[in-house]
Order: structure tokens, then sequence, then C-alpha cells
């Protein structure tokens, strides 16, 4: 007897020692008639993917240097940057909003929060989204022009990827505080640790990011949620060049760094920035190579669709809290950190940090269980991304959306809760399923796609 969807079946038949076999099913993501079935049969499918998947999989990202991004991004005064997909002020939630006030006080085109909110709403700032400028940024990831950013090359095919510097946990921007201490922090990382940081670099050369991240998997991080074995080995390449870099500076920023198990973890999204983009815009490639959350909406980009986002509501993650905090305190899903998902680390290499699960609930068998079917939905398997208790079997990587529509199964994301309250911080941790409409809206535009190219070839049809 096979048994099929929900185990109550199962277990009725386990409770008459009846023996059966039960199937993990479930039903495809409801998409419109047909699309499916002219995306899988796109001619140019199997072999854009893997080319797409190839190139992710294969690029070589290092940590080049640290600039300001107005110079990096040519990001000129009054252009802020912000996670996820586009989105205006009116629309914008708690986090996102106190941001970008911060970055109005910092950058003195404000000199008090209600004067920076003023302006936000009149639209006096332009508001554009990380992922637009070869960029990514945790939470609400806002970058303003004086703030430094992490640079990081890909040595295999010559991309170009941006992070911001970590300011740590509690009272932080990202989460959407804005107080006085927040502001000397980012003062003193304007002052003093960019520049200390860009003289390492300068001093020591580029620093290899995928043979870090390949051997941090190995002692249990999963470059998401859990960074603090990424953060120890980046302390030990870089520590000897800071001092010699910046010895009146060393103790400072060392000890900023140390007390922060989370630094490593803006290098590692440049990283897997770097590295889904260099599989971007290859036509009736159905792979995925963006997803992003801005605290209101969830956007995923296509390699086969340039640069259009496909958005749903962001969800609300499921987890632990800190504190006497509860699911009414969380803000929705934010932050571009979905891009360590979407090159195949994050909740799709639980199965190697088998801790996290004490910071986003669950158990072990229920790590190795999401990492296990992340292969279901994914084009590759990452040759130096390896995980010790799956035989070594690289991480699943290259998301498919005509897999995910064909399974039903959504990505596995792993995520910090955000306080929806501005300047809150962090609630608590947990798991995420991304808006299926995101995926079948994507799936749509590929079956239009398909059908374009079809037409191209037959000029009679």
């Amino acid at each position: 007897m096979i048994t099929v969807g929900a185990g109550l079946l199962g277990e009725a038949l386990d409770a008459q020692a009846v023996a059966h076999v039960a199937v993990d099913w479930r039903p495809p993501l409801p998409v419109e008639p047909g699309a499916l079935a002219r995306v899988l049969a796109d001619p140019r499918r199997a072999a854009a993917n893997g080319v797409a998947a190839g190139r992710m999989v294969s690029a070589r990202p290092v940590l080049a240097g640290v600039r300001r991004a107005g110079e990096a991004l040519g990001l000129p005064r009054g252009v802020f940057l912000h996670a996820g997909p586009p989105i205006e002020w009116e629309r914008a939630s708690g986090p996102m909003r106190g941001a970008l006030v911060g970055a109005m006080l910092l950058e003195g085109l404000a000199t008090e929060p209600h004067e920076a909110e003023r302006a936000l709403a009149s639209g006096a700032v332009t508001l554009e989204p990380c992922h637009h400028h070869a960029a990514v940024g945790p939470m609400a990831g806002v970058v303003s022009p004086s703030m430094w950013m992490l640079e990081v090359r890909d040595a295999e095919h010559g991309g170009t990827a941006y992070c911001s510097l970590n300011e740590g946990l509690g009272k932080v921007l990202r989460y959407g505080a804005y107080g006085p201490e927040v502001l000397t922090r980012l003062r003193w990382m304007g002052e003093v640790l960019g520049p200390v940081l860009a003289a390492t670099l300068a001093a020591s050369g580029p620093l290899d990011l995928r043979a870090l991240t390949a051997q941090a998997l190995q002692m249990g991080d999963e470059l998401h949620n859990r960074n603090r074995a990424a953060t120890s080995l980046m302390v030990r390449e870089l520590a000897p060049a800071i001092v010699t870099a910046a010895p009146e500076h060393a103790a400072d920023v060392l000890r900023f760094i140390n007390g922060n198990d989370h630094f490593y973890l803006n290098a590692g999204m440049a990283a897997c920035k770097v590295s889904a983009d260099a599989a971007r815009n290859i036509p009736g490639s159905t792979m995925v190579v963006a997803m992003a959350r801005n605290g209101t909406d969830f956007g995923v980009q296509v390699s086969g669709l340039g640069d259009r986002w496909f958005t749903g509501p962001a969800g609300l993650p499921d987890g632990l809290y800190l504190g006497a905090y509860g699911p009414r305190d969380a803000n929705p899903d934010i932050g571009d950190s979905t891009i360590t998902e979407t090159a195949g680390l994050g909740g799709f290499a639980m199965a190697a940090a088998p801790a996290i699960v004490r910071f986003v609930g669950g158990d072990v068998p229920d790590a190795m269980a999401a990492t296990r079917s992340m292969y279901e939905i994914t084009l590759a398997e990452h040759p130096a991304y390896q995980i010790p208790a799956l035989g070594f079997r690289g991480t699943p990587a290259g998301i498919d959306v005509a897999l995910v529509a064909r399974t039903g199964l959504l990505p596995v994301v792993n995520t910090g809760i955000a306080g929806r309250v501005a300047g809150v911080g962090q609630v608590g941790a947990g798991l995420v399923s991304p808006p299926a409409s995101a995926f079948t809206s994507a799936l749509a535009a590929l079956a239009e796609a398909a059908g374009e190219a079809g037409q191209a070839k037959d000029p009679n049809m």
C-alpha cells in the first residue's frame, strides 16, 4: 500500500501494523494552464541552465578591497540604497523607515528624526535597491554615500559586488535604530574601521572567500545565520596585516570584529552576489539569480528574464523569539541576505550546521531534511561548498523556477527576525517561506518568453 500527502492515513496503518510506503508528494504550484509545459518544453532551457549553474558554482570570489560607497558605486549625495525589490517611503516597514532616518542623520541631510521623516516623505531622497548597483545589504540594507563597502571580485568571470560593513548586534542601523549610539558607531566605522580595512587589504592582497567559506562549512557554519567559524577564520587571516597597517587602531578594530560573530556575513553576501551575478542574462535559463526582501515585498530575479522583479508579500518568519518578544512584535521578512540561499548556502546548507537549530528552532533532523529537500529544486551541487554530514556532498545550488512550480516545494530560508517598530532591533530568528506568487509570476513570464523565442525561430507561426 502507498500513502501520499497527509500523514494521518499512514499513522493509522502503522497502528494496525499494515505495511505501506509513504511518498512525500505535494501538488504543483497553481500556475496558468500550459505555462509549466511551455517552459519545460523550451529547447533552450537545459543548455541555458547548464551554463547558468556552471557559472555560479565556478565563480571564485575574493575580498579585494574596502571603499566608500560614493566612490565605489558612484552614489551621489541624496541617493540611498536599500534591501529587496524597489519600494517607496509610503510602503516601507518600520525597520526600513528607521534605517533611512538614520542615514539622513548620518549624512547631515537632517538634524533630527522628524525633519528626516518629512524629507523622506516629500521625495527629497532617491531610493534604489542595492541589487541595482551590484550590491547587497543585510536587513534594511540601507547604504548612503559616506558608508564603507566591502568590494568582492570574481577572479573567474570578472564581476564585482559590494556589501556594507557589519555593525554588530543590538541597536544597529540595519534593524532601524538611529539613536546617538548608532550614529557614533557608524561614524567610528567611517573614520577608523573602513580606512583600516582598506589599508589592510592593500597590504595583504585579496582574501580568498571561496576557500574560506568552504572551510567554514566544514566547521559548522551555514553562512547565513551562523558565521562564527567564518569570522574566526577571517580574523586569523587579516589580524597580522591589521597590526602592521594600523598599529594605533589595531586593538580597537580587532576587538570590534572579534565581538561580532556575524562580521563575515557581509563579505559572504557579496561573495554570493558576485557568484549569482555571473549567471545573469542567459536567454532561456529558468535559474534564480536573486532573492531579496524589503520588509514589505519578497522578490526574485531570474537569469533569462533580465532585471525584472517578480514579487509577493514578505512572510512572517516562524522561529524562536528573544526574551518577551513574540510574533506580534515581528516585522515581515527583510534583507538581501537571502542571496546566501540563492547561491546554495544559508537554509540550503543547514545540514552542515546542526547548532543552527538552537537559533532558528526545530531539531537536527529538521536541518538535515531541509538541505536534502533543496536538491529537488536546484540544478547543481557546489563543488567547493561541501557538507560533511552528507558524505561531503556539495550544497544544493541554482534554484530552478520550473522545478519549484513542478514540485510545489519552496526554497528554505533561515533568517533573523526584525522588530516591526523601528529601533527595537532583532527580536528572534527562524525559518520563512517565500511567497509562491513570486515564482508563479516568474514562471508565467518564462512561458511567455519561451513562446516568443519559438515564434522568432519560426516566422510562419
